[in-house]
This record gives C-alpha cells, sequence and structure tokens, in this order.
C-alpha cells in the first residue's frame, strides 16, 4: 500500500508540471505571435529617424519649415532687386564735371558805393549739351604791372552745384581799393580756371584800374566759393 501511494503521489506531481509548461508554451504564443509582430513592423526604431547635430528638428523638417522659401529672399520678397531704384536715382544725380571749354566765362564790376574793398563777379554759363558739375572754387590770377597775384580762397565749403544746361553762376573776388593817393599796382588781366580744370581763360580786369601797394604777406585779393556772388539764367 504504501508503495501505491508513492506512485499515485509522483504521476500528481509529473502531472502538474506538465500542465503548468502547457500553460507557458500558450502565454508566450499569445505575447510573440503575429500581432506582436506586426505591431513592431509599423513602429521603425528611433536609430532610424536623422537628429540635427544641436537635437532639434532633421535635415527633413528644416527644408520643410524655412528652407528654399526664404534663402536669399529680401524683406520685400524680391531679393537683391530691392535696391535698385535707389541706386538708379543716384545715377541719374550725378552730371560730368564742366570743362571750360563748355563754359562762357565773363567778369563784370559789382562794386558798390562806400564799400572798402572792390568786387568783381565772374560768371560761368553752361553753353554745353548737357548738366555739369562745379566743385566750389575757381582758379583767379590778376595779371599786375608787378607780375601774378593768385586770389585766396574765402574758406566756405558750400560743396558742388550742378550747373543746368544753358543756366549760368557767378562767385565774387574781392580786393582792397588804392585810396592811398600812389600810383599803385596796375591791373592788366584776370585768369580764371574752371575747378578741377587745367585750362584757363584770360579775361579784361572790370576793377579799378590799381590795387595798393602793400607790405604784408600773402595776397590781398580773395576769391569766393561758386555762388557767392549770385546766380543767372
Amino acid at each position: 500500500m504504501r508503495v501505491h501511494k508513492l506512485t499515485f503521489a509522483a504521476l500528481a506531481v509529473a502531472a502538474g508540471l506538465t500542465l503548468t509548461a502547457c500553460q507557458n508554451g500558450e502565454d508566450g504564443a499569445a505575447q510573440g505571435g503575429p500581432s506582436s509582430a506586426s505591431s513592431a513592423a509599423s513602429t521603425p526604431p528611433s536609430s532610424s529617424t536623422p537628429s540635427s547635430p544641436g537635437g532639434g528638428s532633421s535635415p527633413g523638417g528644416s527644408d520643410q519649415g524655412g528652407g528654399k522659401g526664404s534663402a536669399g529672399t529680401g524683406s520685400n520678397g524680391k531679393g537683391t532687386a530691392a535696391g535698385t531704384g535707389s541706386t538708379g536715382s543716384t545715377e541719374n544725380a550725378k552730371a560730368d564735371k564742366c570743362r571750360t571749354d563748355d563754359l562762357e566765362i565773363t567778369a563784370i564790376d559789382s562794386t558798390i558805393g562806400g564799400d572798402t574793398d572792390g568786387t568783381v563777379a565772374v560768371q560761368l554759363k553752361n553753353r554745353g549739351s548737357r548738366d555739369c558739375t562745379l566743385s566750389e572754387y575757381a582758379g583767379v590770377d590778376l595779371k599786375t604791372s608787378a607780375g601774378s597775384l593768385s586770389a585766396q580762397r574765402t574758406g566756405e565749403h558750400p560743396g558742388p552745384a550742378v550747373l543746368k544746361k544753358g543756366a549760368a553762376i557767378s562767385f565774387g573776388v574781392t580786393y582792397p581799393l588804392n585810396t592811398s593817393g600812389g600810383s599803385g599796382v596796375r591791373v592788366t588781366g584776370l585768369v580764371v580756371t574752371p575747378p578741377d580744370e587745367t585750362k584757363s581763360v584770360t579775361l579784361a580786369w572790370p576793377g579799378a584800374a590799381t590795387l595798393p601797394v602793400t607790405d604784408g604777406t600773402g595776397s590781398p585779393v580773395k576769391v569766393g566759393p561758386i555762388g557767392s556772388a549770385g546766380q543767372g539764367g
């Protein structure tokens, strides 16, 4: 009887182990079956999606977010064409320098009674085919019985002036009047060189016939900038 009881007990334990193994196999098949494989196939591993070095979006996302459409485009949506208008207006405002051959140069006495200094107004008229530019000061020399006398600039800087075709502009030449009663220095001519030019024009001197004799250094004759003696038409 004792032997039969032990045999039955061993059979019961073996049956229990067999049942547990079968249950575990069924659970494993349920977990690793077709539905689980399908889910794994539909979700790619994270390593298949590249990322930017800084941890931002991937290169593909960068192209979609602001790549080709914004590259090389100005604030008005037309790129470098935005500056075309201002460049064109600057070029249109430019004019060539006035040349001596395109200018009609004349001089008149414009001294006002009671002044201690005499004044000669030199006029430059544009007789060329287009507008031109004069920059501040012309060169002025007086021919005298004592030699050539160069006028000194008064020092103002009004900037260049555009002289329209057919228009005229003037500048002033001032000099001391000879009130000494002596013969003084006789003036025989006026030499004018337009700004930025080397060709001069010699005119008859329209002012007082003589200058006082001075012992001081420097020239007593002064020249003002272009436009300092009014503007003609």
